[in-house]
């Protein structure tokens, strides 16, 4: 599992810094709100672990099994789905080919961010069954995004600059404040040696990715 939640922050680091703030970045009219907005992903995605982890101390016997960081992942992957459906709909509203080489392009990139947080709820203290549900409804965000891109079309063009860099900034706390502390318990050389080749190996699964996609 430890080697799971390796590949997983590299995923998390190479989703946001490779695939989503470029893309920002990108189609920003001002580069100085996507970083304002990634810095606003980070604080927000504080509150919220400052929050779970109150109310985790608070109610020990509803909580008492589950790690802070699964409703953090489970938020941020549900904007991150719903994201895609938006880009899903717009792409087939400009034409057909594009809409297709949209969806092949998010496809793949699924299949190693959705591994990704299977093993972060897994290690959060969720049950196989839980995770496997939960994610199904996180992913089901995608159809409500491309529902609302198609009925609002163009005007949500600035919705999207600005949830794209928040949820960036929540893969990056994500991932730089919970994910790596928990890899620094093992201290074993070789165990160590062997997160950082699947932390990389996170990294350039995006990497590829972006490069074919």
């Amino acid at each position: 599992m430890t080697y799971l939640v390796s590949f997983a922050t590299g995923s998390l680091f190479g989703g946001a810094l490779i695939h989503l703030l470029p893309e920002a970045f990108a189609s920003a009219s001002n580069p100085l709100h996507v970083s304002l907005w990634t810095i606003g992903g980070l604080a927000t995605f504080f509150v919220m672990e400052k929050f779970f982890r109150w109310r985790h101390c608070h109610h020990p016997t509803t909580n008492e099994h589950v790690h802070p960081i699964v409703p953090m992942n489970i938020f941020g992957d549900a904007m991150h789905n719903f994201i895609d459906g938006v880009l899903i709909a717009i792409s087939y509203s400009a034409s057909i080919p594009l809409g297709v080489a949209t969806t092949v392009a998010v496809l793949f990139h699924e299949i190693p961010q959705e591994i990704s947080d299977y093993s972060i709820l897994i290690n959060g203290g969720l049950s196989v069954k839980k995770a496997l549900m939960v994610n199904l409804m996180s992913a089901s965000l995608a159809m409500v995004g491309a529902l609302f891109a198609l009925q609002m079309g163009k005007s949500i063009t600035g919705f999207t600059d600005a949830l794209v860099p928040i949820t960036a900034g929540g893969f990056l706390y994500i991932a730089g404040s919970d994910l790596i502390p928990e890899l620094h318990h093992n201290t074993d050389a070789k165990k160590s040696f062997i997160q950082l080749l699947m932390l990389v190996a996170g990294v350039a699964v995006m990497t590829f990715l972006a490069v074919k996609f």
